[in-house]
């Protein structure tokens, strides 16, 4: 965290009011650093903003000792119209996969404090709200035994925490890292952590559910590189897999081309039209898993045209499946 000791006392009440709202507040020791505060000026600036009627909560003890706002605070003065709170309902829906983890009860709470301020029709028309909007389910992640893993990176995330963790990839042994967190991303109903490992130096994707321990290092901080941009380091990726950009055209028949225009499949995708009714998506991005299998599930209504190893590789899994689907004459 910044110093802001320089700040005058009003202006350190109002950042020390801003980062009490935060989820799950922040430690006492970060504050007095930070404003350069003993403890004895702290309690003072906490009773002063007791004094304006601000609900302050403390808990814990010693280093561990947080200060945050009464997560009531200020919701007499909110009203949400129907289509926000709808909006809030389905939006939900899209976090389904996260069910037995703290994430999805923060949220649920959230959305339950908020139900009140909605008027009395509006609320009973949001009660019908299941029978009318539906996230269908998709083939997601299961993480209701990884709830104390999950809470673990959104607080070294949060506090910006160094992290010891041990994590299996798909294929191969378990190993050890030490872990900069720097974003947690959601793709295709599954959780994934962008950190920085402490020894390569370089940010890599690690699948959640794929972390056999996870626990941030409190009292060590890190300084989240001022240029990251979690955008820009997946641009390229076709998913969530990051690699080398290249150029990859694909052919899609006439029997499927409809449906590949409905579509964008990548942020550099063009379409070009065959007189035949066919048509190509030409894109610029990594060869990743995710893309050999987009391809694959179009069968022979997809050619992979360029490169030329990856219409071999896409060769070689077809005809590695049409001998195990061989029938015998």
């Amino acid at each position: 965290m910044s110093d802001h000791s320089g700040l005058n006392k009003g202006q350190k009440m109002v950042r020390l009011v801003e980062w009490m709202q935060r989820r799950g507040g922040i430690r006492v020791t970060e504050l007095e650093s930070s404003f350069d505060l003993d403890p004895r000026s702290l309690r003072r600036y906490l009773s002063d903003l007791r004094d304006l009627g601000l609900p302050v909560c403390e808990e814990g003890r010693g280093d561990e000792r947080t200060v945050y706002l009464d997560p009531a605070y200020r919701r007499a003065g909110v009203q949400l119209n129907l289509g926000e709170m709808i909006s809030l309902r389905f939006g939900r829906t899209l976090f389904n996969f996260l069910e037995g983890t703290g994430f999805a009860e923060d949220l649920n709470q959230a959305i339950d404090r908020l139900q009140p301020t909605m008027s009395r029709g509006n609320a009973d028309m949001v009660q019908q709200f299941d029978h009318t909007f539906v996230a269908v389910p998709e083939h997601a992640k299961d993480y209701r035994e990884q709830g104390e893993v999950v809470d673990e990176i959104l607080s070294a995330l949060l506090y910006t925490n160094v992290a010891d963790a041990t994590y299996r990839a798909a294929r191969g042994n378990p190993r050890e890292y030490v872990l900069e967190p720097l974003t947690l991303a959601t793709y295709r109903q599954g959780l994934y952590l962008f950190a920085r490992d402490a020894e390569e130096g370089r940010v890599k994707t690690f699948a959640v559910e794929r972390f056999q321990d996870f626990t941030r290092r409190r009292k060590e901080k890190f300084d989240r590189p001022a240029d990251w941009d979690p955008q820009a380091f997946v641009r390229d990726a076709y998913g969530i897999t990051v690699g080398e950009r290249r150029t990859v055209l694909v052919r899609f028949s006439p029997q499927v081309a409809e449906f590949i225009r409905e579509r964008q499949w990548h942020r550099s995708q063009g379409l070009m039209e065959r007189p035949d009714g066919s048509v190509e998506v030409l894109l610029r991005c990594a060869v990743t898993p995710e893309l050999k299998q987009w391809i694959l599930g179009y069968a022979a209504d997809a050619e992979v045209l360029e490169p030329a190893d990856l219409r071999q590789e896409i060769h070689n899994t077809l005809v590695e499946a049409a001998q195990r689907y061989r029938v015998e004459p």
